[in-house]
């Protein structure tokens, strides 16, 4: 029965340039479900939130696992035995069963790392650690002055 409604719903479909995109992915190994599913969207005219959905789906699959999402902020690519480290302690840290980190580079962190998940933050920046300073300077010459 779902491969009828598959069969008709893709003879229903025009031949626009989202459609044959999507069928030509047919070659790139998709699970069915998935053509049925981007099929839907394009009948609908629901394409565009394509991404939203996926960050959806991954924010559901992520509780349904208990994985801790972290965004780890690199002055430079870490080396993944690096990351693995820190998703560790950081499993270790947060108790989840699973961490997955989300790598970005932000050069402006001079060397070091932050991580952010959930509403923490670990600052191991460089720039972090002047800015600890630059304050204790600030707080103290404050206090010299009153």
């Amino acid at each position: 029965m779902a491969a009828l409604t598959s069969k008709t719903a893709m003879r229903g479909l025009r031949a626009s340039a989202p459609v044959r995109s999507i069928r030509s992915s047919r070659k790139a190994v998709c699970v069915q479900y998935t053509n049925n599913f981007l099929n839907l969207l394009v009948q609908k005219d629901r394409l565009s939130l394509l991404e939203e959905i996926c960050e959806e789906f991954e924010e559901l699959y992520c509780k349904l696992t208990d994985t801790q999402v972290a965004t780890l902020r690199s002055a430079v690519k870490l080396e993944q035995e690096q990351q693995f480290l820190i998703a560790s302690k950081l499993q270790e840290l947060t108790g989840s069963k699973n961490i997955k980190l989300k790598p970005t580079i932000d050069t402006s962190l001079i060397a070091g790392f932050i991580v952010e998940y959930g509403s923490s933050q670990i600052d191991l920046s460089v720039r972090g650690q002047l800015e600890k300073v630059a304050e204790e300077l600030q707080s103290q010459l404050m206090m010299k002055m009153a």
